[in-house]
């Protein structure tokens, strides 16, 4: 189930914000420049990319690995395994993004509104497609690395 916290708004410094800020407006001004000097179909692509992604999983890392340190443990796996999954929502994001750019061109010579509708729908369906199938992939997985563990396989590791 797919569910909304604040207590990481609660949590993240001001100046977190202005990196993630900072680093995201130089993407886009990246890739602005790249589009005046390349033409807007090769700056889009530079925009395309997630242009906060390296500071929030940083960020995200930090966090984690800091909140166990307090409690006296390494947290330095903690950290890596928070980060990996920022980076396969982004991932997923990455593939609705795609889409969405898919629907726009191909609509967008009818009406700009119906096109940016339509993008974003497909965005939307796309985007929780694959959160939801790799969510479904990632359980079947977990429950045949358990059954082969409890049978007593060499080949799967626990």
């Amino acid at each position: 189930m797919l569910e909304l916290s604040s207590s990481a708004l609660k949590e993240t410094r001001w100046y977190e914000y202005a990196i993630r800020f900072v680093l995201g407006g130089c993407a886009t001004v990246l890739a602005g420049i790249i589009g005046s000097q390349f033409g807007v179909s090769v700056g889009g692509l530079f925009l395309a990319l997630p242009a906060i992604f390296c500071a929030s999983a940083t960020l995200i890392e930090s966090h984690e690995r800091h909140a166990k340190e307090k409690a006296g443990v390494s947290g330095r796996r903690r950290g890596q395994k928070a980060a990996a999954l920022d980076a396969a929502g982004a991932a997923l994001g990455s593939i609705g993004l795609a889409a969405f750019a898919a629907v726009f061109h191909a609509t967008v010579g009818t009406s700009i509104a119906f096109a940016f509708i339509a993008a974003l729908t497909a965005w939307a369906i796309v985007s929780v497609s694959a959160w939801w199938l790799r969510r479904k992939l990632r359980i079947v997985r977990h429950k045949s690395r358990r059954s082969a563990h409890s049978t007593g396989s060499r080949f799967v590791k626990p």
